[in-house]
């Protein structure tokens, strides 16, 4: 059978990836052969092990301290090596890492078509987010199957003069693994989480690591949640600390000795989704979560000046505050305490999808990869 290969190398690429890998498995007309990077080492690996995927190579190119350009380099050049023993009919890449354009690059200079997931986020400005904005636009400019989100994308993709009929709209995969997950239910590990769910007190979930808040933004952000922390004594702040030292020097300082402040290690994806369905609200960077918590109900308050998922901002799930201290003090604020702030962003339906992105996706696929196998068949006359 052709043979697709998705590769991928981020936790958030792992659990955007992990639905379409699993309606590979079941196709009757694709092989699926998994390549992982490992440009996120251990949290890529709890992403494969809880979604039961065993990758059928690993470049494994994490080092300590590394930069995208280092991240780049040892990526083409261990495809490279991989591609000339594997070639694949197809290679799908998700979204916008230095993995995804990488792994692009590599299969469109041995001729392997792309398919690029979660195609056509644009957020305008190649500064914002770092390097993501960069990494998509140059992905597009090489894909041959476009998957988009949702509508919003698929104009974007349109309007840099992408071919309509290389462009399909699916939703968005993250919506599969989360509503998967959540339903797993799955225990925390620090028993303090468990005590906090259990307890029914509301919960403010933070996340920041944005590279363009680093510095005085998140500083902002620490002294925020300070102030929050001290006039909301009913709610519990929890934030799973970002492993980069810039974050944690940023923020930590500011939250020593708050007894609502519940600072935990990054969590693994199921502890994750978990807290995201207890949150009452979430303040973050992240632009997965923009995606996530609104299929749960949770209002989501973006520390960021703009989004390349502007389909929730528009849709009133989701509001961009920036990084503002008083802002972001003031806005917490208002859900906490004005009901029909919270209601109308709450109750809004999430534009990203019903859960069933992944079967869109790989039944286009099938498609694809069928028809230029046929017409390279009927190329080389093994078709008469």
């Amino acid at each position: 059978m052709p043979v697709v290969m998705p590769i991928y190398g981020t936790r958030p690429e792992a659990i955007k990836m992990a639905p379409i890998v699993a309606a590979l498995k079941k196709s009757d007309v694709l092989d699926c052969f998994v390549t992982v990077t490992g440009q996120h080492r251990s949290m890529l690996d709890q992403v494969n092990n809880l979604f039961g995927i065993e990758p059928d190579h690993d470049l494994n190119i994490f080092e300590h301290g590394q930069s995208l350009n280092g991240i780049l380099a040892r990526t083409i050049d261990g495809l490279e090596k991989l591609f000339t023993v594997n070639r694949p009919d197809a290679v799908i890449v998700q979204g916008d890492t230095t993995t995804s354009t990488a792994a692009a690059m590599a299969a469109f200079y041995h001729g392997i078509p792309v398919v690029h997931l979660e195609a056509g986020l644009r957020s305008g400005d190649p500064s914002s987010p770092f390097p993501e904005e960069g990494n998509r636009k140059i992905t597009s400019q090489i894909a041959s199957l476009h998957l988009a989100p949702t509508e919003g994308s698929r104009q974007n993709l349109l309007a840099e003069n992408i071919s309509p009929e290389n462009i399909v709209v699916t939703g968005n995969t993250v919506i599969d693994a989360l509503l998967a997950t959540v339903e797993k239910n799955i225990p925390f590990v620090d028993p303090v989480l468990e005590d906090l769910a259990a307890s029914g007190r509301k919960i403010l979930l933070v996340t920041t690591h944005r590279r363009e808040n680093q510095g005085e933004g998140m500083q902002g952000i620490g002294r925020a949640l300070a102030r929050i922390a001290a006039a909301e004594p009913d709610l519990t702040i929890v934030l799973p600390i970002h492993a980069n030292p810039v974050v944690r020097e940023a923020v930590l300082p500011h939250l020593e000795g708050l007894a609502n402040v519940l600072i935990t290690e990054p969590l693994e994806y199921g502890e994750f989704t978990r807290l995201l369905s207890l949150a009452h609200i979430i303040l973050t960077d992240s632009g997965g979560v923009q995606e996530e918590a609104p299929s749960l109900g949770v209002p989501v308050l973006v520390m960021r000046e703009n989004t390349e998922r502007p389909e929730a901002v528009e849709a009133g799930v989701v509001k961009l505050i920036g990084t503002d201290e008083d802002r972001i003090v003031a806005e917490v604020g208002l859900l906490l305490h004005d009901q029909e702030s919270f209601s109308s962003m709450s109750e809004a339906m999430n534009p990203y999808g019903d859960g069933t992105a992944a079967e869109r996706s790989v039944a286009v696929l099938e498609r694809l990869v069928l028809k230029r196998s046929t017409e390279r068949c009927r190329s080389t006359g093994c078709l008469k």
